[in-house]
């Protein structure tokens, strides 16, 4: 569980990283299912933008309690699981993420998600951890995106520089295991994988269910090759659906 000060970091700060860590023997069996998606789908050899359309036991990881205790003491006891991407940064490859907010890419009315970044590999600045703008999500709102087709971008959208200073951006270095949670409109990004060890890093994003996931609302964001954001499905992973507008129907 956090302890009150930790929870008191994510309001204040936007992130946390727990004393949680996930047991090897966990990691292992990650690293081999993400083996299995490679092995079938070799484009997402970099990044996958949507886990569980191609493989759900990723719910697995999804519904470990420890993990479950700490969103909701963030986000409330309803809480609904929208989404899970692979990070995988490959060693020399490895994709730049620019500068952004979750929330400009996500169909959710209210936002909110809590993400919860898991460290398969260790994540260091050599090999391009996560880097965040502390408190950058405390005005709770969408700040300007410009959109950048350039190449070696994992994400097509990016926070205009106008909107912050880079030199305010603090590293999120973890060990394998390791965890970290953030807030839906953190400003965040990562540098290229430069080193000679991956950077495998997976994500899950949690929402209240106070919320509304919705299928039909057209995004700013299609990435090439990836799951559209109609096509996702929504998973009641605790409680119960406090809106009732949710369609927790498999989409994918």
């Amino acid at each position: 569980m956090l302890t009150e000060s930790q929870i008191k970091q994510y309001r204040q700060e936007g992130y946390v990283t727990p004393d949680f860590r996930l047991p090897e023997d966990v990691l292992e069996q990650i690293r081999q299912a993400h083996d299995r998606l490679i092995k079938r789908h070799p484009e997402f050899s970099d990044y996958c933008s949507a886990l569980l359309a191609y493989d759900t036991w990723y719910l697995t990881v999804a519904r470990i309690p420890e993990i479950l205790d700490m969103v909701a003491q963030v986000i409330g006891d309803d809480i609904a699981l929208w989404n899970s991407s692979f990070f995988a940064k490959p060693a020399r490859i490895g994709t730049r993420t620019p500068w952004h907010q979750d929330g400009e890419y996500w169909p959710i009315e209210p936002l909110a998600t809590c993400t919860v970044w898991i460290a398969v590999d260790a994540s260091t600045r050599q090999n391009g951890c996560l880097r965040v703008i502390p408190g950058s999500h405390r005005e709770q709102r969408l700040a300007q995106h410009v959109s950048n087709s350039a190449e070696g971008l994992a994400l097509s959208l990016e926070l205009d520089e106008s909107e912050f200073n880079e030199d305010d951006a603090e590293d999120i270095v973890l060990e394998p295991g390791q965890v970290s949670l953030h807030d839906v409109y953190l400003y965040h990004g990562s540098e290229p994988n430069e080193s000679d060890r991956p950077r495998r890093g997976m994500t899950l994003r949690y929402m209240p269910t106070t919320s509304v996931y919705v299928h039909d609302r057209p995004t700013r964001y299609v990435g090439e090759g990836r799951l559209s954001m109609s096509q996702r499905t929504v998973y009641l992973m605790r409680g119960i659906d406090q809106s009732g507008q949710n369609d927790f129907l498999v989409r994918y």
